[in-house]
């Protein structure tokens, strides 16, 4: 075989250079890996009509304490300052915050609680607005996991893995659904963070497509100057000279291309031209100026500043309206070892009324019944408190053995309550939910069977819920 052979070449591109892959373009293809424009997505999909089109997905990164906010437990009133029972702990991995407590003393929480609506679903007082939705909402309290720390909780609820390498789920329907809006990325990403402490780290990889080609990753959206880096002009350079420029460069990336026959030369293509593209779209989608007072009014006044998770919520609606298949909102701070009550309270005011606000933004425009909206952190908190108890605060650890996340539209029935978790809140006693079953039921409401969409890698097919994965039948509308 000759040295100049293609396959050959692509070989010795992919070991040399495909991890530093366009360091002449790396601000581009740090944030332009999603442009899935130019894709259709895969022949014979979706499989089955789709009762979602779109999904927002409200990441509340640092697991969100389940007893203090949607799992009511009146027994903890009376078990309060008890040891929790070894027959309740059955043994369970601890972190290395609590691994050196000798005593494991069971506190109630400090907030109150009612049933809303007419679906009679239990809301802590933290979350006024949420209970104000609370007959649109379909609560699983039984979600577990297998991961005890933020680092794999995080990625496995992203990926479907523990360990990193693997394509998020907005990745996965991007390469097989495709985009709506040639002008807009299939799968678009913000960021915020708490008006309290700073949170876990949040790594590019949780958006982005592992082994999938890297036009399918998650284009991150900034909160200050340009939206997407790289967007604007260069200074005196017009639109006509970068579009001579795009043109020419094309060209000579097309030439590349057929020597090498790699397919990232083609993503760069599709990369430079999603990004001219977006020079139009982006600053029209960003101009809040067209909302009436009204929507400000609904989402909060925290959704005219830039960066707050109330103004990307309102994004996440207008990412929506123009046919973007996939958004994610990573909200962070949600870790309470310390200071719970004091932390969370920051934490609901945050997120509460812009989260209820997009569920009934999208309802009023007829988009939630095509647009499922969920809202959950990588795992819950314990009953036991970490740290000293005190009469003025408390704390909780990671909890993965259930926790509760909210789902909305996108065929999923509302006002419905799935699942039970025992009276400390800390096993599941009936309908498990586990991180498999809900990626294979986000896939099945957006027209995807997960058995079937497959990439081929390292001499097998993989797929985002790996050997498991159980539609919640029980959910579906």
């Amino acid at each position: 075989m000759n040295s100049t052979d293609p396959v050959i070449r692509l070989t010795r591109r992919h070991f040399f250079g495909r991890g530093a892959t366009g360091l002449g373009i790396a601000g581009l293809a740090h944030l332009m890996g999603g442009d899935s424009a130019a894709h259709d997505g895969l022949a014979g999909l979706p499989h089955f009509a789709p009762k979602a089109k779109h999904i927002v997905y409200l990441f509340q990164s640092g697991g969100p304490s389940q007893l203090d906010l949607f799992d009511y437990k009146p027994r903890l009133d009376e078990l309060h300052g008890t040891e929790l029972p070894s027959s309740i702990r059955r043994g369970q991995r601890l972190t290395g915050m609590t691994a050196s407590q000798t005593s494991f003393p069971v506190h109630r929480s400090w907030f109150e609680f009612r049933q809303r609506g007419e679906s009679g679903a239990w809301i802590s007082e933290l979350l006024p607005h949420t209970g104000r939705v609370a007959d649109k909402l379909s609560f699983i309290r039984t979600m577990h996991t297998e991961a005890i720390n933020h680092d794999p909780a995080v990625t496995f609820f992203q990926t479907g893995a523990q360990l990193a390498g693997r394509p998020s789920v907005g990745a996965w329907l991007a390469y097989g659904l495709g985009s709506e809006n040639r002008d807009l990325p299939a799968f678009v990403v913000m960021t915020s963070r708490g008006s309290g402490r700073v949170g876990q780290a949040l790594y590019t990889r949780l958006w982005g497509s592992g082994f999938l080609p890297s036009r399918f990753q998650g284009v991150k959206f900034r909160s200050q100057g340009d939206p997407v880096l790289y967007l604007s002009n260069p200074e005196g350079v017009g639109r006509d000279r970068r579009r001579m420029f795009l043109d020419d460069l094309s060209a000579l990336n097309s030439i590349r291309k057929e020597e090498f026959v790699d397919p990232e030369i083609e993503t760069r293509i599709a990369q430079y031209e999603m990004a001219f593209r977006m020079q139009t779209s982006v600053p029209d989608l960003m101009d809040l100026s067209d909302e009436p007072e009204s929507t400000f009014e609904l989402y909060g006044e925290s959704a005219r500043e830039p960066g707050t998770f109330a103004r990307h919520c309102l994004v996440a609606r207008r990412l929506v309206e123009r046919g973007v298949r996939f958004v994610q909102l990573f909200h962070r701070g949600w870790d309470q070892h310390r200071a719970l009550p004091q932390q969370l309270a920051k934490q609901c005011t945050d997120t509460d009324q812009a989260s209820a606000a997009l569920v009934e933004d999208l309802d009023r425009r007829g988009l939630l019944d095509e647009t499922l909206v969920v809202w959950g952190g990588e795992f819950g908190r314990t009953v036991y408190c970490q740290g000293l108890m005190t009469e003025e605060t408390y704390g909780r650890d990671h909890h993965p053995r259930c926790f509760t996340i909210w789902l909305a539209g996108g065929g999923i029935k509302p006002g419905v309550t799935y699942g039970e978790t025992d009276d400390s809140c800390y096993n599941v006693v009936s309908n498990p939910v586990h991180v498999h079953d809900l990626h294979a039921t986000l896939l099945h409401q957006a027209g995807v069977d997960h058995t079937k969409l497959t990439y081929r890698y390292q001499g097998r097919q993989f797929r985002l819920t790996d050997v498991g994965g159980q539609i919640i039948r029980d959910l579906i509308a």
